[in-house]
């Protein structure tokens, strides 16, 4: 067909006509079948089995569970209703200006070790293992396992061996989200025993966007190893921003009033067992450290 004739055709027949033309000129390529559950479903981690459940079937419904629930409730409101006429979280004004320490986490029986979530590459396919109980004297938490860098067969995961333990979230009545308000102090105060490996200590704040999700606020505690223990005092200062595992470019000092979680987290590449004994976690105020972030901060547009 000549390219007047094209020209004089309504636009529909013409599409028409193109592809008719196309497809008698080009060969035939199959096309790519898709399913279509691929396109739709959610994200899956690496090495996470797939679970074809309804959404209906993931929910387990326990009548005990939500009778606790219900009480455990009802006892978050009466709290949170009478904190605000004692004082600031429940404490004497006078007691809450002149506070300088303050213990978070003190690990005194089994039901403190309720608040610290157990994660490591085994999820993912890996091989390392964790475990968390009180220690001998039952006045301390014991946090072991076995650090195994090998990455799963599953063709995904290119990197493993890691073990993390991290707190929960406080949270006020029906679940509503609270946070720890830590403007008061400027350094987080530990007392640990390890084995002389390094850990990575994690603190995750409320974010203002849903991208920021997996923004934390890092630093490294050294353990000397040997039977003493040994007191860290690190300044918030010093907490540098990290997103997926990567050092951010733009760094600004951590939001003490709005923290969720403390973790802690081991993936030095040597593989073998571990241990981590910790006593309490706590945060103070030292009024010779002035500093406000340690990192420099750059302007995208200087002033020239």
């Amino acid at each position: 067909m000549s390219l007047t004739k094209l020209t004089r055709l309504p636009s529909g027949r013409l599409l028409n006509s193109i592809q008719r033309h196309q497809q008698a000129v080009l060969p035939s390529i199959p096309s790519l079948a898709v399913p279509r559950r691929a396109m739709t479903r959610e994200y899956r981690r690496p090495g996470e089995p797939i679970d074809n459940r309804f959404p209906w079937q993931k929910i387990d419904f326990d009548f005990s569970r939500g009778l606790e629930g219900l009480k455990n409730n009802i006892m978050l409101i009466k709290k949170e209703l009478s904190d605000p006429w004692v004082g600031p979280e429940g404490k004497p004004i006078l007691e809450h200006m002149l506070e300088q320490n303050r213990v978070i986490w003190e690990f005194k029986g089994p039901e403190s070790l309720e608040q610290w979530i157990l994660s490591s590459d085994l999820e993912i396919g890996g091989k390392s293992e964790i475990n968390l109980r009180m220690g001998k004297n039952g006045q301390a938490c014991f946090l072991s396992g076995n650090l195994d860098s090998t990455p799963p067969r599953d063709g995904e995961t290119r990197y493993s061996g890691y073990c993390t333990m991290r707190s929960k979230q406080p949270q006020s009545f029906f679940n509503r989200k609270k946070h720890y308000d830590w403007s008061s102090f400027n350094t987080l105060h530990l007392r640990v025993r390890g084995d002389g490996r390094p850990w990575m200590i994690n603190i995750g704040t409320e974010t203002y966007f849903s991208h920021q999700k997996n923004d934390i606020y890092c630093y490294f505690m050294y353990t000397r190893g040997g039977p003493y223990w040994q007191e860290i005092k690190i300044p918030f200062s010093k907490f540098f921003l990290s997103s997926c595992g990567r050092v951010q470019d733009s760094q600004h000092p951590l939001w003490l009033d709005k923290v969720n979680t403390v973790g802690f987290t081991l993936g030095d590449k040597a593989d073998g067992p571990f241990q981590l004994e910790i006593d309490f976690i706590g945060v103070c105020r030292d009024y010779a450290h002035t500093e406000q972030c340690a990192y420099e901060s750059y302007k995208r547009n200087p002033e020239v």
